[in-house]
């Protein structure tokens, strides 16, 4: 179980339940995170709806935003994350062993594009003081300045989700490693090292 008790609407300062309810509704599927974020109401508030406002507004394509969460997610060995977006990438047309190795196996399926997006994801996540212009020129190549600013923005926003995630242990929702496995990838991808014990064996269970 998380580490903090899941508020309900009713747990919420009357101020903050709108936008729990709206967000709880938006993000149906990460129905664990809202009850838990929930106690910094104003964080909560913030962080779903910029991730709303950048999925809303944003000029890249969902394919390479989807790269880039998975690909952070992977670095930061957030199975939560890890579970949730790799279904995505495999409904966009990737196919499971190319999204299950995303950080940092070189793959034929992807375009020079999106090993690009894969690098800079990487690259901003685990050294971002030590990105070097040869990679923004490569960016530049491919993507407007303000894209390449969305991007690394999406990039930040989802270590943010995975180091929130992680500390805070939340959990799997009930039929999430089923919807993975089903998705043709591979249980050993979501790191299970860095899940607690209880919530692994739980889940790899649900998907038997």
């Amino acid at each position: 179980m998380a580490r903090v008790p899941n508020l309900g609407v009713g747990d919420i300062d009357p101020e903050y339940r709108g936008d729990f309810e709206r967000l709880s509704d938006r993000f149906a599927a990460f129905s664990n995170q809202g009850p838990v974020y929930a106690h910094s109401p104003v964080g909560m508030k913030h962080i779903f709806d910029m991730s709303l406002a950048l999925r809303e507004t944003g000029t890249l394509s969902r394919r390479l935003i989807e790269i880039a969460v998975v690909a952070t997610s992977h670095a930061n060995r957030c199975a939560y994350c890890v579970a949730h977006h790799s279904p995505i990438l495999v409904e966009l047309g990737l196919g499971a062993e190319t999204v299950a190795a995303l950080d940092g196996e070189d793959s034929p399926e992807l375009s020079e594009e999106e090993r690009l997006v894969r690098d800079y994801a990487l690259c901003v996540t685990e050294r971002a003081w030590g990105i070097r212009d040869a990679m923004f020129d490569q960016l530049r190549r491919h993507f407007s300045n303000a894209q390449i600013v969305e991007l690394t923005m999406r990039i930040a926003l989802t270590g943010m989700f995975n180091k929130l995630n992680q500390a805070l242990a939340i959990e799997m929702e009930e039929d999430l490693m089923a919807e993975f496995v089903a998705s043709g990838l591979p249980a050993s991808s979501l790191h299970e090292d860095s899940v607690p014990a209880e919530q692994s064996t739980a889940a790899i269970s649900a998907a038997e």
